[in-house]
Formats: C-alpha cells, sequence, structure tokens
C-alpha cells in the first residue's frame, strides 16, 4: 500500500515539473496585465496583438511553409526508401537503417554546424532553402521509423498476385501495398511536420541572415524582453504540436481497429 501510494506521489512530482511552466505559460496569455507578477483579468489581447504583429506572421508562414514542404518530400523519399529496402536481405537493410538512423541520435547541433559548414563550403547561400534541405534531411529518418514497421507486415504475396493479374508494378503497390501502409505514411507525415515545426538548432545554424522561423523569431524575442504576445504564441505552437502528436499516435491504432472490423 505505501508502495503505491509513493508511486503515486512521484509521478504526480514528476507531472507537477514536467508541465507546471507550461500551464503557467498558457495562463499568463490570457492574462490583461502585462506585469507576470499582477493578474489583470482574462484578456484575449496578447492573441489579437500576436496576429497583428507583421514580423510574427512572416515567422509563422515560413514555418508553415519549411514544416509542409519538407513534411511531404521527406514523406515521399522515406516511402520510397523503405519499399527498396524490403527488397535487400536483412544484413544490408539493417545496414543501412543504421546509417538513416544518425540523424536522429545524432546531436541537433553537431547536425547543424555540419550542414551549416558544408552550404559554406559548396557556396549556397543561406536562407528558406537551406533550411527547407536541412529539415528534409532529419525528417526522413522519422518518416522511415513509421513505415517501415507497416511495411513488414504487408503480405508479398497480394502484390505478387496482381501482377500475375497483369497490373503493372506501380498499379499494384497503389492498390494492395499503398492502403496498408497508408497509417504509417500518415504518422511519419505528421511526425516528421512536428518535428519540423518544433525545430530551432538546425534551424538557427542554417537560417542565415533574414530567414526567421518561429523558434528563431521567439529565441530573438526573448534576448530583447519577453513580451505577452510570445506566451500566446508558445501556447498556440505547444496545443498544435500536442493534437498533431495525438494524431500521430492515434491514426495508426484506428487503421488497425477498423481492418480487423472489416
Amino acid at each position: 500500500m505505501a508502495r503505491k501510494t509513493f508511486e503515486k506521489i512521484y509521478m504526480a512530482v514528476i507531472l507537477v515539473f514536467m508541465y507546471a511552466p507550461i500551464v503557467t505559460m498558457i495562463v499568463l496569455s490570457f492574462n490583461e496585465s502585462k506585469s507576470r507578477a499582477k493578474w489583470g483579468g482574462f484578456s484575449m489581447k496578447w492573441y489579437q496583438a500576436l496576429f497583428h504583429d507583421s514580423a510574427i506572421m512572416r515567422a509563422l508562414w515560413n514555418t508553415l511553409s519549411v514544416a509542409l514542404i519538407s513534411a511531404l518530400i521527406a514523406t515521399v523519399i522515406g516511402t520510397v526508401t523503405c519499399v527498396a529496402l524490403m527488397g535487400l536481405k536483412s544484413k544490408s537493410r539493417a545496414v543501412i537503417m543504421g546509417i538513416t538512423n544518425i540523424p536522429m541520435i545524432n546531436a541537433d547541433i553537431v547536425t547543424g554546424i555540419s550542414l551549416m559548414l558544408l552550404f559554406q563550403v559548396i557556396g549556397f547561400k543561406r536562407g528558406f532553402w537551406t533550411v527547407l534541405i536541412s529539415h528534409i534531411t532529419f525528417n526522413i529518418p522519422f518518416v522511415m521509423l513509421s513505415v517501415l514497421p507497416r511495411l513488414k507486415q504487408v503480405e508479398p504475396s497480394v502484390y505478387e498476385a496482381a501482377q500475375d493479374l497483369g497490373a503493372t508494378k506501380v498499379y499494384a503497390f497503389r492498390k494492395t501495398v499503398l492502403p496498408d501502409i497508408m497509417p504509417g505514411v500518415i504518422s511519419g507525415a505528421l511526425m516528421a511536420f512536428t518535428m519540423s515545426l518544433d525545430d530551432f538548432i538546425i534551424t538557427y545554424f542554417t537560417k542565415g541572415v533574414g530567414f526567421d522561423t518561429l523558434s528563431t523569431k521567439i529565441y530573438a524575442s526573448v534576448k530583447k524582453g519577453i513580451q505577452p504576445e510570445i506566451y500566446a504564441l508558445s501556447a498556440i505552437i505547444f496545443v498544435t504540436v500536442l493534437l498533431l502528436l495525438f494524431f500521430s499516435d492515434r491514426i495508426p491504432k484506428w487503421a488497425n481497429k477498423n481492418k480487423q472490423e472489416t
């Protein structure tokens, strides 16, 4: 009994340390007063001020553009790579997977500096395109991590039977394999979008002058003094990422449930 009580207290303390700062920030984003030490009543004015700030809106557009494009490209490349890997022997597949997983386990600062140096060496001016290429690079392994387990569950005989019946390789893949791995593809795309939306370190080293995403814009604003609009912006980002992670986790489960029912 004492052990269960201790475990509950321990979990409660961990949750408080993890989420109390976030809850505080969200509450302050609705504070009428600009002071963090005084509650001036409930207000949405900081959210209104946020959407009237042209610099932040420009950073938001940059963030969404990079996140959407990088997620789409990384999803296509990651899915095609997973399909190609299934045709290799297990040892070769393990080696390639180990190589592709390096961006995930490597420190972000090392990846960011490496990409920055690469762009400098080849004379590629840093800006939107360098950030986009960087985000595609570190997003591909996350897509593969979602797609490959689903692909291993696909029965190859169905694809082969479709070809025997006269279907082309592309048509057979689209009709037999793609529907089965689609939950993993969608989950990987959402994960890639979330990782891109949340990235700061790699973006900071590869963005160049005159280009900002929300993360780098918030960092620059914090150095000058935290404004209440940043609380509102951070609250929106937190809720958005939370929803994306939720759907990224639930979509494969919903797909499995629907498959079992049918």
